[in-house]
């Protein structure tokens, strides 16, 4: 059972679908890529253009995104088990309607009719297709209307099946990691930077408003030159977390900031660029660790 403190909301202004690509500076356009928690999508000069700096593969090494999964699962589900996350559902009451699975997709915000809409295309007629009228009726609300009483539950039996829990992964990834860790090789930072981004972009979504993924890349970028223009890695990722804390402050649900002053900034003061473990680090008042 998630904590009080699982799923923070998303900002309101995030609330508004659209049918857009995230753009990168790498591959011109992300594939298919259809942000939902956002009103435009990034612009083409917010993007770095400089070649990535960064060394390794960061979290495109296949152990070090499944240690990014886990922390994101301690702050969103008090839980390094994110696996178990497919068949989390419910309504945390933050006006964004039910929130559900390894990212929390929100019925209100459309990236779970994205998910759904995904699902049918790898399984036609599956459990969950009887939704999908609903969910193009509640993008912008709260409401349960088609949805209820029998959605939980068929939620949570689909979660069982592998190609429900596929599509989840394939959905995590196109919107929220691959754009983000992308975004992070471009601005030349290590698998620290690149989780601290994909972190960001869970929560805030992408975007280029003030609150959102864009909007805090782009404030730290006011006080601090990324490492693929020149800058000290450290002091950026200072810089964008501060940022971040700031955008986190402005509703209230974002107001415990401990994934960022307990969790991101205790594996920066160490200089653990490549997060490499042993990490040990607390969310919310509580204590996690990955040994290897």
């Amino acid at each position: 059972m998630p904590s009080a403190h699982a799923r923070p909301s998303r900002p309101k202004a995030l609330y508004v679908a659209m049918a857009a690509v995230l753009i990168t500076a790498i591959t011109g356009t992300i594939a298919n890529a259809r942000p939902h928690r956002t009103t435009q999508p990034p612009k083409p000069g917010a993007t770095a253009t400089t070649a990535t700096t960064a060394t390794g593969d960061g979290l495109n090494d296949p152990h070090l995104k499944d240690i990014a999964q886990q922390l994101v699962s301690s702050a969103e589900n008090s839980s390094l088990d994110w696996k178990a996350q497919f068949a989390y559902i419910e309504d945390i009451k933050d006006g964004r309607g039910y929130t559900a699975g390894i990212v929390g997709f929100c019925s209100g915000t459309g990236d779970m009719l994205d998910l759904l809409e995904h699902y049918e295309k790898l399984k036609p007629g599956n459990p969950l297709s009887k939704y999908l009228p609903a969910l193009r009726k509640l993008d912008g609300s709260a409401s349960h209307a088609g949805l209820d009483p029998s959605f939980t539950a068929d939620w949570k039996k689909s979660a069982q099946d592998p190609v429900f829990q596929q599509a989840q992964v394939d959905e995590r990834d196109r919107v929220y990691f691959s754009p983000s860790v992308m975004q992070a090789q471009t601005d030349g930072l290590h698998a620290l930077g690149q989780f601290i981004y994909y972190d960001a972009i869970v929560m805030h979504g992408p975007g280029n408003e003030p609150v959102s993924f864009g909007g805090i890349r782009a404030a730290a970028m006011k006080k601090a030159r990324t490492p693929a223009q020149g800058g000290d890695e450290k002091t950026y990722l200072a810089a964008f977390l501060d940022a971040r804390r700031a955008a986190m402050k402005t509703e209230a649900a974002h107001e415990e900031t401990d994934r960022v002053d307990t969790e991101q900034l205790v594996f920066l003061r160490a200089g653990n660029l490549d997060l490499k473990p042993p990490l040990a680090w607390k969310v919310y008042g509580e204590s996690f660790k990955i040994d290897s």
